[in-house]
């Protein structure tokens, strides 16, 4: 979800204005991919190198997210969404720690759209922590590794979308994007609509996916 900053900075309006309308993008994806019918979506809202960021700036992420959980709980929940997490989000303030813990214990028993956040996530980072796991209980292999990834229990990755015409991966699901598709748009973030989804999907299902074969 790339282009918050660039999107409020062509406006000439602070970086929080756009990271509010971010989440705005958010409820429109959340509700289209519910509508579309999708198994699982998964959202990078803060990755490991975002500590990087002016405190200022994190802490008003935090707030978002904070308001975000309070503010669309009982609609994601009445929806079938099931909200699941990747990343070390235990790392964040304890009061985001706690309206997270009640949001998946809230939405545990849903069955329908998989909703991942990616909180405090970076792709080596996982691969890592999951090779580690993997070696304290024996042998390294493909499938053990897989098996300790935080998407263990998720369905295999698809289809990526990055927005604001970014071409790269920015540690995001890189043992799980080994075949998955790519779509690089050029749209920023807040600006990003359920059509933008429907067309990447319509998109995508007219590929072929080879896995290396022919």
């Amino acid at each position: 979800m790339d282009g918050n900053g660039r999107w409020a900075k062509q406006r000439m309006l602070p970086r929080v204005v756009g990271h509010q309308r971010g989440v705005e993008a958010v409820r429109r994806t959340v509700r289209a991919a519910g509508e579309i019918g999708l198994e699982a979506l998964t959202l990078y809202a803060f990755s490991t190198e975002n500590w990087r960021r002016p405190e200022d700036e994190i802490s008003a992420l935090m707030g978002l997210l904070k308001r975000f959980i309070l503010a669309d709980l009982e609609e994601i929940a009445g929806n079938g969404v099931r909200l699941r997490i990747i990343g070390d989000y235990k790392a964040f303030p304890a009061d985001v720690v706690e309206l997270l813990d009640g949001a998946l214990t809230r939405t545990a028993g849903n069955t329908g759209l998989n909703l991942v956040i990616a909180l405090n996530y970076g792709a080596q980072d996982e691969i890592a922590r999951a090779a580690a796991k993997a070696a304290a209980e024996g042998a390294v292999t493909v499938d053990t590794i897989a098996a300790h990834l935080d998407t263990a229990d998720l369905p295999p990755l698809d289809l990526i979308i990055r927005t604001s015409g970014e071409v790269r991966l920015s540690n995001f699901l890189l043992w799980q994007a080994a075949y998955a598709e790519m779509a690089f748009l050029d749209v920023l973030w807040p600006d990003f609509t359920g059509e933008h989804l429907a067309a990447a999907l319509a998109d995508f299902g007219k590929r072929e996916r080879r896995y290396g074969g022919r």
